[in-house]
C-alpha cells in the first residue's frame, strides 16, 4: 500500500477565529510614498504607494469583485499579476488572522488546511486600488490590507483612476505594467524591463514540493474515498469542498507520476493555477495517460480544465483580458451526469486568461466522445468540458469534466457548488462498483482496486 510521510498531516476539526482576540480598526503600515503604475503601452497613473516599498513588474490585469478582496489576492492564480479591483473601495474591512484552522464559513466539517485563507500568503505581484481604507470594521479583522501587503513584501498603489484602466485594458487587453514606487516613479523602465510571467512555469513556484495528505473529520478512518488532488496552485477552499465531503486527499506536486500510484485512489483531482497551461507539458503527457488508461472520475477546475483539454488534443489561446470576477453568467449546455440543468445560466467565481478554442470543423474541432458542458454567456468562451462517451450505458470509459470557472466559490455565487457532492457521489459509485464480482448480472465489469 502507498503510505505518505505527510509534512502536514491535519485532522483535527477547525476551531473559530474569534477565540482569543479582541476587535481590532487599525494596523502600522509603511508611511505611503510617491507611486505611480506604468504600462509597456506608454500610459501611466500616479497615486500613493502601500504596502510594501519597492517596485515590480507583472501582467496588468483587473476583476470586477465586489467583495473578497483578501481571497482574491490569496488565490495562486493570480501568481506573477497586477492585480487592479474595479470595486472604488477596498480594505473597508481589513484581513483576518491567516494563521487561523478553518474558514470565513466556519462549516461544522472543516479542518485545518493550513490557512484561513486561499493560501499562505498574497500570491499577486502587486495591487492596484481607487481609493485604500486604513481603518476597518469587521468581527475577524486582524489587520490592514496595507499592513499585510508589507508584511508579505508586496506593493500597491492606491489613488488610481480604476474605471479608466479597465477601461483601457478591455479595448486593449491585458497589459505589461509595473508599480514604480519613490525614486522609481520619476523614471521610464526599459522595455526589456517589462517582462512577461506568463512565459514562465508559474505553477512550479506555487504547487506544493512534496506530498501531503489531509482526512476529513473523523480522520483516516471516517474517509468515504481517498481522492488525489495535482497541485497546479490549488485555492484552499477546493481543498474544504472536498473534505466537506467526507473524503481523504493527497496533494502532490504538479509534475509527480501520478500513474505510478493512481490505483491506490478512487478519484482524480486538477486544480486550478497561473499562468499557461503550456508551461507544465509533463502534467499533460500525465493526465493524457490517465485519460486513456484509468477507469475512476477525474475532474479538473480552472486550470485543470485546460489541462484536460490540451491531454486530448485541443488548443488552448490566451484570451484578451480574461475572465475574473464573482459574477460571470455561464450556460450549461448538457447535465453531464450530474445534477446540472442544461439550457439554465449558472452565476460563477472565474480567474482565469486562457481559455479552450472550439469549431465545429477545422483544427479546433473537438474529438469523438468530448463536447463543451458549459459557455459564458458574455463572450461565448468555452467554460466546461465533458467526456460524453462515458456517460453512455455500459461504457468501459471513466467520466472526465472540466470546468473553467471557480465552484469552490471563495470568494463569489454558491450555484455551481453542487459539483463537488456530484463529483464524490461518482466517485463512490465507480469504488463501490470494483467491489461487485465481474460476473454479476447487469453490471459492467471494473478492475480491481490493488489497495
Amino acid at each position: 500500500m502507498f503510505n505518505l510521510i505527510s509534512p502536514r498531516l491535519f485532522s483535527r476539526p477547525a476551531r473559530t477565529a474569534l477565540a482569543v482576540r479582541h476587535i481590532t480598526t487599525w494596523s502600522p503600515a509603511p508611511t505611503p510614498q510617491p507611486a505611480v503604475l506604468r504600462l509597456k503601452t506608454g500610459q501611466e497613473f500616479r497615486g500613493r504607494s502601500f504596502g510594501a516599498q519597492h517596485s515590480v513588474f507583472g501582467e496588468t490585469v483587473f476583476t470586477t469583485s465586489i467583495t473578497s478582496y483578501t481571497e482574491s489576492l490569496t488565490d495562486p492564480s493570480y501568481q506573477g499579476q497586477l492585480l487592479a479591483f474595479t470595486s472604488p473601495l477596498i480594505g473597508n474591512y481589513g484581513v483576518p488572522d491567516n494563521s487561523t484552522p478553518g474558514s470565513a464559513r466556519e462549516h461544522p466539517a472543516d479542518v485545518d488546511v493550513g490557512c484561513f485563507l486561499e493560501s499562505r500568503g498574497v500570491q499577486a505581484a502587486g495591487v492596484i486600488v481607487s481609493e485604500l481604507c486604513e481603518r476597518f470594521s469587521h468581527f475577524q479583522a486582524y489587520e490592514s490590507l496595507a499592513s499585510w501587503c508589507a508584511r508579505h513584501n508586496v506593493p500597491g498603489i492606491q489613488g488610481v483612476d480604476t474605471r479608466a484602466l479597465t477601461t483601457l485594458l478591455r479595448n486593449q487587453g491585458s497589459t505589461l505594467g509595473a508599480i514604480l514606487v519613490g525614486k522609481d516613479a520619476e523614471r521610464t523602465p526599459d522595455a526589456s524591463e517589462f517582462l512577461d510571467p506568463m512565459s514562465e512555469n508559474l505553477i512550479a513556484r506555487v504547487s506544493t514540493k512534496e506530498p501531503y495528505t489531509i482526512h476529513p473529520v473523523g480522520g483516516e478512518s471516517a474517509a468515504r474515498a481517498r481522492v488525489a488532488l495535482l497541485d497546479f496552485g490549488t485555492k484552499a477552499n477546493i481543498l474544504r469542498s472536498l473534505l466537506r465531503q467526507g473524503v481523504s486527499v493527497t496533494v502532490f506536486p504538479w509534475d509527480y507520476d501520478f500513474n505510478a500510484v493512481r490505483d491506490q485512489f478512487d478519484g482524480l483531482f486538477l486544480s486550478n493555477g497561473p499562468g499557461s497551461p503550456e508551461s507544465i507539458a509533463p502534467a499533460i503527457a500525465t493526465v493524457a495517460k490517465t485519460i486513456e488508461e484509468w477507469d475512476r472520475p477525474v475532474f479538473g477546475i480552472c486550470m485543470g480544465s485546460q489541462i484536460i483539454g490540451l491531454a486530448i488534443g485541443l488548443r488552448a489561446y490566451r484570451m484578451k483580458f480574461g475572465n475574473r470576477g464573482h459574477n460571470q453568467p455561464v450556460l450549461a449546455l448538457s447535465p453531464g451526469n450530474m445534477s446540472v440543468q442544461a439550457g439554465r445560466v449558472y452565476i460563477t467565481s472565474q480567474n482565469h486568461g486562457y481559455a479552450l478554442a472550439y469549431s465545429e470543423t477545422g483544427e479546433d474541432a473537438w474529438p469523438e466522445g468530448w463536447q463543451p458542458w458549459f459557455v459564458n454567456a458574455n463572450d461565448w468562451s468555452i467554460e466546461g468540458i465533458v467526456r460524453t462517451e462515458a456517460l453512455e450505458p455500459n461504457s468501459q470509459k471513466a467520466p472526465v469534466w472540466g470546468v473553467q470557472f471557480h465552484p469552490e466559490h471563495a470568494g463569489g455565487p454558491e450555484d455551481t457548488n453542487p459539483l463537488f457532492d456530484d463529483y464524490v457521489q461518482q466517485v463512490l459509485r465507480y469504488k463501490a462498483m470494483r467491489s461487485i464480482p465481474a460476473h454479476t448480472p447487469g453490471v459492467a465489469s471494473q478492475p480491481e482496486a490493488r489497495m
